[in-house]
C-alpha cells in the first residue's frame, strides 16, 4: 500500500520518539515535526483509520504491526541514504535533510540497489 510523504513523516516520528520516551502522545509529534497541534490530531485521525496506529484512552500512540513496517523502511531508508551522503562528503545537516526528501521518493527496487552498491564498496 503506498503513503504519502506526510503520513511516513508522521508514522517514522511516532518510531523515532517512542526509542526516546516512554509514550508517545500527539503533542510531542507536534514538537518533533513543528507542526500544529490541530495538525496533528487530523494526521492522528487518517492514520488510525488506516490501521497504522492505536491511540489509548490515555492519550498514548502506538504503531500497529502495519504502522511498525512502514515505520521502519522509512526510517531503513532515512539511515542509509543519510550515512551513504555522509561519506560522499555532504555535511551531515544537509544530508539528513535531502535524506528525508529522498526516502519517500526512490523506489524500493532502487534503494535494495543503492544499498547492496554501498554495502559491497564500504566493507
Amino acid at each position: 500500500m503506498q503513503h504519502n510523504k506526510s503520513s511516513e513523516d508522521y508514522i517514522e516520528a511516532i518510531l523515532i520518539l517512542s526509542k526516546k520516551l516512554p509514550v508517545v502522545r500527539s503533542t510531542d509529534i507536534a514538537e518533533e515535526l513543528n507542526f500544529s497541534k490541530p495538525s496533528v490530531c487530523v494526521a492522528m485521525k487518517r492514520l488510525r483509520e488506516k490501521e497504522c496506529i492505536q491511540v489509548d484512552s490515555s492519550g498514548f500512540i502506538t504503531l500497529t504491526e502495519k504502522g511498525m513496517k512502514i515505520a521502519n523502511s522509512v526510517y531503513e531508508r532515512h539511515q542509509v541514504i543519510s550515512k551513504w551522503l555522509i561519506s560522499l562528503g555532504v555535511d551531515p545537516k544537509t544530508a539528513t535533510e535531502d535524506a528525508c526528501e529522498m526516502e519517500h521518493q526512490i523506489s524500493d527496487e532502487s534503494f535494495q540497489a543503492m544499498k547492496k552498491f554501498i554495502e559491497k564498496h564500504t566493507e
